[in-house]
């Protein structure tokens, strides 16, 4: 083989590989963003229920064209509490139904017209105003991308094709035995895991496979060691995640392990039952009749063409997956009993952490913000319970320091989710958002903020009850029933806002601004009415400054309260 050869050999194969990569990520990107609404409701609806979550998990990956970014995903739900072990692993099977999609994506008989459809869709990206068709464009263009870059790839392989040395040296390779197809599916695990994508990997094998380069029994064994080595992502976005977070991602490799080493046992009759079943949809759907060999050399012209070769590996890829996932289904409660007990739970609580997660999971900035969401909902949960605690300990006459220590603990719980979820936005942001998810990221910074605010003032509310009664003072029963009362108000108010968050009902602002108007009022008149008693005397001046000190803070936890309700509405 000459040197020109070798370099237009490298020079196609790795291009043709780059762009393909390109056009699933920007495919990906434009249909999240476009879709991104409907997953991230999609996804907050998973339930314990078997085959509601493999649905999600099937439309969610079809959607961001990858199992990996999928089960990573949704470890980072599992490790962040938003999801459950049982429902993470329907998702994850489901996962792994829905990246069969890319195999027949590249069915599709339009390879040559690739180009045009990037070159066309490229236009409409850079110049369209609105931002629903540019990342229709974005989608589109990755589609054009994938197929100019299949055709690079099938364009190197034909030149392997031709080079007896490198042809020699793949026929090495050869599913022909147990003992090949083992070896095949080594070298598809190897490579899936050198390149984290099956996509790329599939992409390898069908322009092998089409250009007669290996036969189509050595691509599916090829393709079954991809679905091995793409589980390598969740593992590494598992480490010093959750105990449930990992056994999500242990999950992933046992299915798939389990999988593949039930499908090579009858490796031979299923490649069999694949083609009979490749056979009778194109017979009776399309009126296209084959041979017995389908996915195997058709002579035109006295050249060997492979023209069903990619249908039939997308079929063993689809089929496999499907019949994995029937056979894990009845079994589901019993595995995750089984993962509980093989990967005990600590000693200790663990808390669920946003951020310790791979960098993948920002790829799905539609539904990385449903994360961080679900987070901002934990800290307003926790300051309905700090407003409860309180009142609590307001009214005992010996304050129960259990429950104090709880009331600042939690404080230093929101601190340190705020952080987290600043973090996480911050990296979210960096990336390519759609305006629509900046926006609510935005949001959710200035809500992070507001929810700390407030728990910061209800811990100083504390504090001026607790030195009082270290100067041997205490608000008097009006006073602690005047106080009470407000925190009841604010209690109910901020409940409503909260509940408000999770639905995301835009109206809130509107609908809260009488309340808090009624608690202002209320707040000033109590004020009025103190000083007022300040003025005829016997208040002593610590229990005055007490007093108008948690009066003001009152006065800032209901701003902060208003400030969440306007940032719901989307007001600035």
């Amino acid at each position: 083989m000459n040197v020109a050869s070798l370099i237009q050999l490298i020079s196609e194969l790795v291009g043709g590989l780059g762009i393909f990569l390109l056009g699933m990520k920007h495919m990906s990107e434009g249909m999240q963003a476009v879709a991104g609404a409907s997953l991230r409701r999609m996804i907050s609806t998973v339930t314990g229920n078997r085959f509601f979550a493999i649905l999600v998990g099937v439309i969610v990956t079809c959607v961001v064209q990858s199992s990996s970014i999928t089960t990573v995903m949704v470890v980072g739900f599992v490790n962040s509490g938003v999801m459950s072990l049982a429902q993470a692993v329907g998702v994850i099977m489901g996962a792994n139904i829905g990246t069969t999609i890319t195999g027949w994506i590249l069915v599709l008989k339009i390879g040559k017209y690739g180009l045009p459809i990037l070159g066309v869709a490229a236009f409409g990206y850079l110049f369209s105003r609105s931002d629903r068709w540019r990342y229709w464009a974005m989608a589109i263009m990755g589609i054009g991308m994938v197929f100019f870059g299949l055709e690079l790839m099938k364009d190197a392989c034909a030149i392997i094709k031709e080079t007896p040395e490198f042809e020699t040296w793949f026929r090495a390779f050869r599913a022909d035995s147990y003992l090949g197809v083992l070896k095949c599916a080594m070298i598809g695990c190897v490579l899936t895991t050198l390149v984290q994508s099956s996509s790329a990997t599939l992409a390898i094998t069908v322009s092998l496979a089409t250009q007669g380069v290996i036969s189509y029994q050595t691509a599916a064994a090829l393709v079954l060691g991809e679905n091995i080595g793409t589980t390598i992502t969740a593992l590494l976005a598992s480490l010093g995640a959750t105990t449930n977070a990992r056994r999500a991602a242990y999950f992933h490799v046992l299915f798939n392990l389990v999988g593949v080493f039930w499908i090579t046992l009858v490796f031979f009759p299923y490649i069999r039952l694949v083609q009979w079943v490749v056979r009778l949809v194109l017979r009776l759907v399309f009126g296209v009749d084959v041979g017995s060999d389908v996915g195997e050399a058709v002579l035109v012209d006295g050249q060997a063409t492979y023209p069903h070769t990619t249908a039939v590996i997308a079929a063993t890829h689809s089929i496999f997956n499907i019949a994995n996932v029937l056979l894990f289904l009845p079994f589901v409660p019993m595995l995750v009993r089984m993962l509980e007990r093989v990967i005990p739970s600590k000693d200790f609580k663990e808390k669920p952490h946003l951020t310790d997660l791979d960098v993948r999971m920002l790829d799905t900035p539609n539904l990385a913000i449903e994360q961080s969401r679900n987070e901002l909902e934990r800290m307003g949960d926790g300051c309905e319970k700090m407003m409860g605690w309180l009142m609590e300990l307001r009214e005992q006459d010996e304050p129960d320091k259990n429950l104090a220590n709880r009331l600042r603990r939690r404080e230093k719980v929101l601190d340190s989710i705020q952080d987290e979820i600043s973090e996480f936005i911050t990296k979210l942001l960096s990336g390519s958002a759609p305006h629509s998810v900046a926006d609510e990221a935005c949001r959710q910074l200035r809500m992070a903020d507001e929810f700390e605010s407030i728990s910061d003032y209800l811990v100083d509310l504390d504090k001026f009850d607790r030195k009082l009664r270290r100067d041997s003072f205490r608000f008097t029963p009006a006073h602690r029933e005047g106080l009470n009362a407000i925190n009841r108000e604010l209690h109910e108010h901020l409940t409503a806002i909260n509940a408000a968050l999770k639905v995301a009902n835009s109206n809130i602002y509107v609908e809260a601004a009488p309340v808090a108007k009624r608690i202002r009022t209320h707040i000033k008149q109590f004020r009025r009415e103190h000083l007022e008693d300040v003025t005829i005397g016997g208040v002593p001046p610590l229990v005055n400054v007490a007093l108008l000190a948690s009066l003001n803070a009152y006065s800032r936890v209901l701003d902060h309260a208003q400030n969440i309700a306007e940032a719901i509405a989307g007001e600035s």
